[in-house]
């Protein structure tokens, strides 16, 4: 799962989080957990006796893996695409296969540790199939900022693209000057001859313009709310 660094309500304008409290999430995601589970499967006594068990077992929440920041539109496409094209184990975790058991070893995300396991056949399958998606499951799914259906997001998505249409066209009147100046056009491709389109500024050590105003329009709300 992937969240913003921040957000709006209805009322208020956006806000900046660079903080997300990692207990919090724990006990947020056992509460969220089982009561999906008492809504599917009713709130039957053997179940409601098996939910405080779990509570008082696990008083520090169920686990969570919280990644850092993803700093890039292309790493994050590689995250989602690592879990939504990639089998539930690669092959060279596999270590061994006598007939009757598998040996294999994972990265235990609890402290970063190699863990190697020896198991029985079927249950290594079963630990496998287990993740292997019913037909016609979607894989990913959009909430929130992210939906196709987001207002807010064309909202957010036209504040940035002002200032990119203002510097669009300081770079036209800069073409223009470069082409008087020196008889050639900077934005014509050397190789194909084509007009090429603008999309983004990126300098070597400020990074990507639009990336940048994102985060001023970001900073800037957080402050009129302070």
């Amino acid at each position: 799962m992937m969240v913003t660094e921040g957000g709006k309500g209805k009322v208020t304008i956006w806000r900046n989080f660079k903080y997300f409290s990692y207990e919090a999430l724990r006990k947020r995601w056992q509460k969220i957990l089982l009561d999906a589970i008492i809504k599917r499967e009713g709130n039957k006594d053997s179940f409601r006796r098996l939910k405080n068990k779990i509570y008082k077992n696990n008083k520090e929440g169920f686990y969570v893996h919280a990644k850092n920041e993803i700093k890039s539109a292309k790493i994050a496409a590689k995250y989602i695409g690592r879990y939504v094209g990639r089998p539930a184990i690669a092959e060279s975790r596999i270590l061994a296969y006598d007939g009757k058991r598998v040996t294999f070893k994972y990265k235990r995300h609890e402290d970063n540790k190699e863990v190697i396991e020896k198991v029985p056949v079927f249950e290594f399958i079963k630990k496998v199939i287990i993740h292997i998606p019913d037909k016609n499951f979607k894989m990913v799914r959009y909430f929130g900022l992210y939906s196709r259906r987001s207002k807010d997001k064309d909202q957010f998505i036209k504040m940035i693209d002002k200032k990119i249409v203002q510097i669009k066209k300081s770079i036209e009147r800069w073409e223009y000057r470069i082409l008087a100046s020196f008889g050639v056009d900077p934005c014509k491709c050397p190789k194909c001859g084509s007009k090429m389109k603008f999309n983004d500024i990126v300098y070597p050590r400020y990074g990507s313009m639009r990336e940048y105003f994102k985060k001023k329009f970001i900073n800037e709300g957080k402050e009129k709310l302070e």
